[in-house]
């Protein structure tokens, strides 16, 4: 009760009682009377709505109800109920049986009349005695009653009743004009454009264009227009019966308070300007309420609630080579391969020291094993011991090149284990980073680095003379932020979000309404962040316009009802012509393109294996060449040392022929007789 009497006192305070009727209901009338003023009117229900009378009457009409069930299934009155459980979630199986037909049961003649319901389970018939305050005491000065569906009756002595201000005359009341001219802007989704004026009845309406070519007759461009904003006109023409021609605003401007040309002062432009010079009696578009604009005119309650946000165009993060290195830093791969070359050389070592790595043993018999000592091949060496660590670290099949020793064997067992853990953690990040992995805003919103430093390879900006523009430059905090983009802004939403699209726009600051249709309509964009600045649209008319309560309480209205969420589902977030899979909440399916690199890499190794197998031909070729030339070398060495050796052989032979032959000599010039006896006999020998 607060409330009202605070509520009463303002209205004698703002002294609002000439031209008015102040009519208030039971709950209110049984509130302080001592904030009543003569004249108030209200409404209470005949002294017959007693509660005894209400428990007869509804006494009565269960009675009816139920004697209609007599003839009903046994069932019915078989099964034994207990008390009903309001907290239970079953319902009764005859529940609905019983409703509808209490709603189709009446009681003629009751103690509170005639009680018959509608469809929705409403009383159709009340009475209600009709109060004036005269005097501070309350007066009955006529009854309401409704008796059936769209028939009410009301009696009223009006010359009993005193009126507000204790006049004893009907106030005369404020005329509002029912032909109102509204003005608008093009504005998705509030506000479509369609050239033409063959505007269909149900959902467009005829909005010409004044064109701004200087010249003193006026040309318009027809356009039938159709959107939120029109849904929500002809809801609130049809409520609160007026008439409206609806017209684009010609400078295609909000509005905002500048200097023009040559100007001294400052005027308003846009629609607030046509508004403000009665070239329009109402503003029907996205109007945001802010400090500037309510200054100037005034607004309804707010018809839509929003705040300001970032378009971007999605960051999609598509699964490189990179991506396959990023479930570890880049200090655990470092010791990760550390690990397998320095086990390596471990395993080669153990296995090369250790005396059962050296030999093998051979079961000749079966109690007298002979010890053999490994060849070349059955020696571990350190290609085979990298093999083998690769191998149990890749999980690769190891055929050859095992360790031979048991302490060797012991290390490999424990790498196995290792191998398997690193494995395993390595597989299990893999799939946050590939299978999560979702297209995501390249900023994080209004408090990022990027916007409020400037950098030259990213730009963003916003609307000229926007409300949007006036919030950032009212904002001391985002003081660098306007000065970065204030030379940058857009003179349109269209050429902004185009630019976007395009790529020559990093980041639109606009309202979230239109931000959030756009990336619903285009599913490479994306809003950034959380929404800040928030405000709401509003219905904008001139100061002390008699339109503006009746407007704000049809809006409200429309709240209760749910009219204005449906507005919402069908032109922001539902009314797409394309339908953007939503990936907040389910796992990303791997595309080619996102393994793709995967397949390059093992490309690579076909090309790597065939370039090494290149390498391995001529290393053979050049080895063979080499080998064949050591044999022929080895051949004509030989060749020529034999050769040598004969020639050395003669040369041997004839000279100790020489030899012999001057010993003969030297040996017949002391005995010549002896001598000739001996050539006698030589002679004939050789004969």
């Amino acid at each position: 009760y607060k409330d009202i009497d605070e509520l009463l006192l303002a209205i004698v305070r703002l002294q609002k009682l000439e031209n008015f009727v102040w009519i208030i209901n039971e709950r209110a009338l049984k509130s302080n009377n001592s904030a009543f003023f003569d004249g108030l009117l209200a409404v209470k229900l005949n002294d017959s709505f007693n509660e005894e009378n209400l428990l007869i009457d509804a006494t009565q009409l269960i009675r009816n109800t139920f004697i209609k069930f007599l003839n009903y299934t046994p069932l019915f009155w078989s099964e034994n109920m207990s008390v009903i459980d309001c907290l239970s979630t079953e319902p009764w199986i005859y529940g609905k049986d019983v409703y509808k037909t209490l709603v189709n049961t009446s009681v003629k003649h009751g103690k509170t009349g005639n009680i018959e319901f509608n469809e929705e389970g409403d009383r159709i018939e009340s009475l209600y005695n009709i109060i004036n305050i005269q005097f501070g005491q309350q007066k009955i000065v006529g009854f309401y009653r409704s008796n059936t569906i769209g028939k009410t009756e009301l009696k009223l002595n009006e010359e009993e009743i005193i009126w507000p201000n204790g006049l004893n005359r009907k106030p005369d009341g404020i005329r509002t004009r029912r032909n109102v001219s509204v003005v608008t802007i093009a504005e998705k989704p509030f506000i479509f454009l369609r050239p033409g004026n063959n505007c269909e009845l149900s959902s467009e309406v005829y909005c010409p264009h004044k064109k701004l070519n200087g010249s003193t007759d006026e040309e318009y461009e027809p356009y039938c227009c159709y959107g939120y904003c029109i849904d929500l006109l002809q809801e609130l023409s049809k409520n609160l019966s007026f008439f409206y021609t609806l017209h684009l605003v010609a400078d295609g401007k909000y509005g905002s308070f500048e200097k023009e040309g040559d100007d001294k002062h400052k005027r308003w432009d846009g629609m607030i300007g046509e508004l403000l010079n009665y070239q329009a009696d109402m503003i029907v578009a996205p109007l945001t309420m802010n400090p500037e604009r309510v200054e100037a005119i005034e607004f309804t309650k707010p018809y839509k609630y929003q705040g300001i946000t970032i378009l971007v165009r999605k960051d999609t993060n598509k699964s490189h080579l990179k991506s396959f290195l990023q479930p570890f830093k880049n200090g655990l791969w470092i010791m990760v391969l550390l690990s397998v070359h320095i086990i390596a050389v471990v395993l080669y070592l153990l296995d090369r020291l250790s005396p059962f790595g050296r030999f093998h043993f051979v079961q000749q018999h079966e109690r007298n094993p002979i010890k053999k000592k490994n060849t070349k091949g059955d020696k571990l060496s350190l290609s085979h011991a990298l093999w083998f660590t690769w191998g149990i670290l890749l999980n690769s099949g190891i055929s050859e090149g095992v360790p031979k020793s048991f302490s060797a064997r012991v290390l490999g067992m424990v790498w196995a284990g290792f191998a398997m853990i690193i494995v395993a953690s390595y597989t299990a990040n893999l799939a946050a980073f590939l299978v999560l992995d979702r297209p995501a805003a390249s900023i994080s919103g209004i408090n990022d680095a990027r916007l409020r430093n400037p950098q030259d390879n990213f730009t963003y900006a916003t609307v000229k003379g926007s409300a949007v523009d006036m919030y950032f430059k009212r904002q001391v905090e985002l003081s660098t932020t306007y000065r970065i983009m204030e030379s940058k802004n857009y003179l349109s939403v269209e050429q902004a979000i185009s630019e976007l699209r395009d790529g020559d726009l990093n980041a639109f600051i606009w309202d979230s309404p239109r931000l959030e249709y756009e990336a619903a309509q285009d599913c490479n964009l994306i809003t950034a962040g959380e929404l800040f600045g928030r405000s709401s649209y509003g219905i904008g008319l001139r100061k002390k316009d008699p339109w503006i309560n009746p407007l704000s309480h049809a809006i409200l209205s429309l709240h209760e009802t749910g009219f204005m969420e449906l507005l919402d589902y069908q032109w922001i977030y539902s009314n797409n012509d394309k339908q953007c899979s939503d990936r907040s909440s389910s796992p990303a399916t791997l595309e080619f393109r996102n393994m793709l690199d995967v397949f390059l890499l093992v490309a690579g190794g076909v090309i790597v294996g065939f370039f090494v197998l290149i390498l391995e031909i001529i290393f053979k070729r050049q080895k063979e060449r080499i080998q064949r030339e050591n044999e022929i070398s080895q051949k004509v060495m030989v060749y020529w040392k034999k050769k040598v050796d004969r020639r050395n052989q003669q040369r041997s032979t004839m000279f100790e022929s020489d030899n012999y032959e001057q010993q003969i000599l030297h040996s017949n010039s002391y005995f010549p007789l002896s001598s000739k006896r001996i050539n006698n006999h030589v002679s004939s020998n050789i004969c």
